[in-house]
């Protein structure tokens, strides 16, 4: 018979039956040693009839002879030899069963279309459900929106515009996500949201891994906005960098140098840099150094140090100004000055370098030396001799040094008297521009909240 594309049927050859394991062996005494008459009819027509009520064996073809059923035909697939042995091995009076079953490896295009018709009906079928399902996820995500579009009122709920923003953005997501589940359950999609749900969250792994670096950032611009470290126009170092505090912004807080530079710190960096903040305390100590001769009685250039300090108008008497004695060099002694000021009052620069002057000058007129540093020399052969005198008896001595002129009196110094106010060029510039900047609004530094 001629085969048609309708209907194409494609064997193994009998020489290479499906491989199925082997019939288990009877147990001791269980097969008769007569037959009864009939029986093996009887063993073929049960099976018969019960592979023909099962559609993957209804191709199985039975022979039973002395009790050995010899299985033939073909089956969809090797488990389906293989239910075929067991249940022929479970009939009463099988001593054993043959399994010749070959696999069948056809290709049945009239199923193939009809079944490809049956599931496009399916989804025809299906077409309302669908839209239902797409409307009820489309309403939750627009409820969601709608929920989200309050921003007055998550602005006055959270501390800062920040926070704000991120709970708008957290709840639109969580209403979208809502909405695709509660539709794909709708339509009995469940392995579909499972596969849905699994892929986002191998998604998120891999994008958290991949931009660790812009989370952890995020993450820090949070914590920032919420702990409020300073204030703007502070005067902070953050690691090495110095400046004021122009603002601070969700990706980075922006500096304004002492050279009036702009200077844009990544917030993942200050997070965890150890911030030195200049301004949160108005009381400021200054510091130097000066140097008396060796020679000088060190314990009265302290005193004196200290009552010129003291006499400074910007100097605050408490804390007291000091002077220690810092270390004993080779040629002096280094002597370590000590003041304080109210930065509210007196710059800080200025002061002290007032303070160096006034100190300087008030040591060399009461007689103390500040001596350079001293090197001794010594000379090769080469160089000139010393001059020597003849003293008698083959003795001889250096001669004296000549006298060293005497030393010119020189006249009391004077200090200039200069302001020493506060006049920080470096801070009028940062609120001249946050006063005309327009991204002052995205500034989260909040003035009502505490510094931490």
């Amino acid at each position: 018979m001629p085969i048609t594309p309708a209907h194409a049927t494609t064997l193994l050859p009998e020489s290479t039956p499906a491989e199925a394991p082997a019939s288990p062996a009877p147990s001791a005494g269980s097969i008769d040693v007569e037959q009864a008459a009939g029986q093996d009819g009887r063993i073929q027509t049960r099976l018969t009839d019960i592979f023909a009520n099962v559609p993957s064996l209804a191709e199985v073809e039975v022979n039973v002879r002395q009790g050995v059923v010899t299985l033939a035909g073909t089956a969809p697939d090797d488990a389906a030899a293989a239910r075929a042995e067991a249940i022929a091995s479970g009939v009463e009076g099988v001593a054993t069963v043959e399994n010749d079953i070959t696999r069948d490896v056809s290709v049945d295009f009239e199923e193939g279309i009809g079944g490809l018709g049956d599931r496009v009906q399916q989804f025809t079928s299906m077409v309302p459900l669908i839209g239902a399902a797409l409307m009820v996820g489309l309403l939750i995500a627009a409820f969601g929106y709608l929920l989200a579009s309050f921003g007055a009122l998550w602005r006055r709920i959270a501390p800062n515009v920040f926070l704000a923003e991120l709970i708008v953005s957290a709840i639109r997501f969580v209403f979208v996500i809502l909405g695709i589940v509660v539709a794909l359950d709708m339509i009995g999609a469940g392995a579909l949201m499972g596969a849905v749900l699994g892929g986002a969250g191998v998604v998120g792994i891999a994008l958290g891994f991949a931009m660790r670096d812009t989370v952890e950032n995020y993450v820090a611009s949070l914590m920032l906005s919420l702990r409020q470290p300073f204030r703007a126009n502070d005067h902070v170092m953050i690691e090495a960098h110095e400046g004021r505090v122009i603002r601070l912004t969700s990706r980075a807080t922006v500096l304004m140098t002492l050279d009036g530079n702009h200077l844009r710190i990544p917030n993942s960096t200050v997070f965890k840099a150890v911030i030195l903040n200049y301004t949160r305390n108005p009381q400021r100590r200054f510091e130097f150094e000066l140097g008396v001769d060796a020679d000088d009685d060190a314990e009265a250039a302290r005193q004196l140090g200290r009552d010129t300090l003291a006499s400074l108008d910007f100097v605050l008497d408490n804390p007291a100004p000091e002077v220690r004695i810092a270390q004993v060099g080779d040629s002096n002694v280094v002597l370590r000055f000590l003041g304080w000021i109210d930065q509210r009052d007196a710059d800080w620069h200025k002061a002290r370098s007032r303070s160096i002057a006034s100190c300087k000058t008030a040591l060399e007129d009461a007689g103390f030396a500040l001596p350079e540093p001293i090197y001794r020399l010594r000379f090769d052969q080469r160089t000139a001799s010393l001059p020597f005198e003849n003293i008698g008896e083959g003795s001889m001595r250096t001669a004296p040094p000549p006298p060293a002129p005497a030393p010119t009196p020189r006249p009391p110094s004077t200090v200039i008297e200069e302001d020493v106010g506060p006049e920080d060029e470096i801070a009028r510039m940062v609120e001249d521009e946050r006063a005309s900047d327009p991204e002052q609004a995205k500034d989260l530094l909040d003035s009502d909240r505490p510094v931490e």
